[in-house]
């Protein structure tokens, strides 16, 4: 079982209030540590995360570990489906409304347009915190387990939420069609 006390400073600053993207962007350290997505009750509103205690207006969404939190956002997160979990999560949840469209590379990804649509409709709608940790894992399973983001689907246990995370994860990846023949 991890230390509380060893916890207790890394959450203080994943509930601060959070930071828009574009500030947020320019603020990551390239450092390891642990990150947090927020979003308002009206976004995904099937997904009823703890309220952000700096911003009682976010719920959190999603909670990860980097070894390079600039890098983890910036070139993952914000870019790129086919290395982003949250992103390909996001696209498989929005595809109804958004109408996002796949492909096939070495993977299922979001066609080029409609990355770079999902990752206009984060800065809108997403905010971010994140904390320095030198060693982020241990604290990542045990911050899963205390807050329950209703978007991660290791280390939580949260019912329905899990079951859309799923379906949508499903859904993204078969709106690409069969794996083509290498």
């Amino acid at each position: 079982m991890l230390d509380d006390a060893l916890a207790r400073p890394t959450e203080a600053d994943l509930l601060a209030t959070p930071h828009l993207l574009e500030s947020a962007i320019v603020g990551l350290p390239n450092t390891a540590g642990l990150y947090a997505w927020w979003a308002p009750p009206d976004v995904l509103p099937v997904f009823d995360g703890p309220a952000n205690y700096g911003d009682r207006t976010q719920r959190l969404l999603y909670l990860g570990k980097a070894k390079r939190l600039r890098s983890r956002i910036a070139s993952y997160h914000l870019r790129d489906s086919g290395r982003s979990t949250l992103r390909r999560t996001l696209a498989g949840l929005l595809m109804p409304a958004e109408g996002y469209r796949t492909t096939w590379t070495d993977r299922v990804v979001l066609v080029t347009e409609d990355e770079q649509r999902l990752t206009d409709w984060m800065h809108r709608h997403l905010t971010l915190t994140w904390s320095e940790h030198p060693d982020p894992v241990p604290l990542e399973k045990a911050l899963i387990s205390r807050l329950r983001p209703p978007l991660n689907v290791d280390g939580a246990d949260h019912g329905v939420a899990l079951d859309h995370v799923k379906e949508a994860r499903a859904h993204y990846y078969a709106s690409a069609g069969p794996r083509p023949d290498k």
